[in-house]
């Protein structure tokens, strides 16, 4: 009886340790309340992924469910254009700009950096998945200091079960998967997802801003 009591003793000392420095430390919002931005000029994102296309592809996607956590976003499209007028096209050089020169230029309260690691479908023997993931974070342009920070991702294979068929079954539908995905472009709508799951305020994301009808309240 003892040591079964001792062995529950440690079991439950473990778990509540595992619990306790498991946890995640809540995101510090303070430098991003004192800012209170109501704007935001998005970069096209530097892309680390083999796809080309990959910058354009999630930059689309970015709007929206900024402007619906209440934001001002700059048009993406007159963004793009302001940077090709004066000579910048590559995403890399134009993380490059000086924080200054993008608040003298722009007029924006803060500035959204984006890095995308994953886009496109990539064939796995058995599966086929289109992934999408990107890491971003905020900056003052007034202050250059960084408000917020975070990261997602979004998969074609979420929910999904591949146990039909036997083997070859799910190397025939990972053959097909993969060309009808590449042939319809299913990384930008699941790039939709990923944005709006980086993008959209609430609990660990962005705070709401001044447009939204629950602005002030916390994301905690």
């Amino acid at each position: 009886m003892k040591g079964i009591s001792a062995l529950l003793t440690l079991a439950l000392t473990l778990i509540v340790t595992g619990c306790t420095t498991n946890k995640t430390p809540p995101a510090d919002y303070s430098a991003f309340r004192e800012s209170k931005p109501r704007s935001i000029l998005v970069l096209p994102p530097k892309n680390t992924s083999p796809d080309v296309n990959a910058s354009h592809g999630f930059l689309s996607s970015v709007t929206l469910p900024l402007a619906e956590s209440g934001y001002y976003v700059f048009p993406v499209a007159v963004v793009e254009e302001t940077f090709k007028q004066n000579g910048v096209t590559n995403p890399d050089d134009i993380s490059a700009v000086p924080l200054k020169k993008l608040h003298d230029i722009f007029g924006a309260d803060t500035v959204m950096y984006i890095t995308l690691t994953d886009y496109g479908t990539s064939y796995q023997v058995i599966s086929s998945d289109t992934r999408v993931s990107a890491a971003a974070r905020l900056v003052d342009l007034r202050t250059g200091k960084e408000l917020w920070k975070g990261v997602a991702t979004a998969s074609s294979n979420e929910g999904q079960s591949n146990n039909g068929g036997g083997i070859v079954g799910m190397l025939i539908n990972a053959a097909v998967t993969q060309i009808a995905h590449s042939a319809t472009d299913k990384a930008y709508d699941v790039a939709q997802v990923t944005s709006a799951r980086l993008f959209s305020a609430g609990p660990g994301g962005l705070l709401y801003g001044p447009r939204s009808p629950k602005y002030g309240k916390t994301a905690l």
